[in-house]
């Protein structure tokens, strides 16, 4: 059977801002689906245990007041996430983030700094992702205009409520993996461990051209050095001080 027919796993995160060394995870979503089953889905609400930033804030419509009064303690809610995601990778269910490095490295930096083991030393190589950003882009490359979610869901007319929560944005990134499945069966009917592998090229290659880009632009220049071509995950790098 082919993958998207199957269940899926969609995660997702808002934060605190939008570096993954040094900004916090404020809620998350892990959200199963398809395969026939009903749809089950879990949502945390962290204090980060730092201010959120006016502007994140705005963004994903939590306050620092609200995730200090409501929220659970960073390093409950990591170990929480993780353990989920354990769960889903185990039972050979692939995991669908937008931007996927973004999050399971914002996830993994978490994981070390509140002392909980990461997800990638749990599930080793059995770890699947589906990232429909990196799709996207490889199938329709040259397509005018952005390609945040919101972007994506316009373009396979996928229904988004309520953008930059992190369970809406999770079930519409399955929504929107399905969508390119279906109108592209040469990725509807790849193996997951053949797409994984090949995402892991189809992300690289695409960082370089968007580092080629910023180096070609006056004014974008610095932008280039910044751009990084791991996926799905930017390994740690242990920095002076850390264990």
């Amino acid at each position: 059977m082919s993958w998207h027919l199957g269940r899926l796993c969609g995660f997702d995160l808002e934060t605190t801002g939008i570096s993954v060394e040094t900004d916090r995870i404020v809620t998350a979503c892990v959200v199963q689906c398809g395969g026939k089953h009903p749809t089950q889905s879990a949502t945390w609400l962290a204090d980060p245990g730092i201010d959120i930033p006016e502007g994140a804030a705005k963004v994903h419509g939590i306050t620092t007041e609200q995730a200090r009064a409501e929220g659970q303690p960073a390093g409950q809610v990591v170990e929480q996430v993780v353990a989920a995601l354990v769960q889903v990778v185990n039972s050979g269910i692939p995991i669908v983030a937008m931007n996927a490095s973004f999050d399971l490295t914002m996830l993994d930096r978490e994981a070390r700094r509140h002392r909980v083991m990461p997800l990638t030393d749990r599930v080793g190589d059995q770890l699947r992702v589906i990232d429909p950003r990196v799709l996207d882009k490889k199938i329709d490359r040259y397509r005018r205009g952005g390609r945040k979610l919101e972007d994506l869901c316009r373009s396979y007319e996928v229904k988004l409520d309520g953008a930059h929560s992190a369970d809406a944005d999770a079930i519409a990134a399955c929504r929107v993996a399905w969508r390119i499945a279906q109108q592209e069966p040469a990725i509807g009917n790849a193996s997951l461990d053949f797409l994984h592998e090949k995402q892991i090229d189809w992300a690289r290659e695409q960082a370089e051209s968007l580092a080629d880009y910023f180096r070609r632009t006056p004014g974008k220049e610095h932008q280039a050095d910044g751009v990084r071509t791991e996926w799905p995950l930017i390994p740690h790098q242990a920095r002076a001080g850390e264990s």
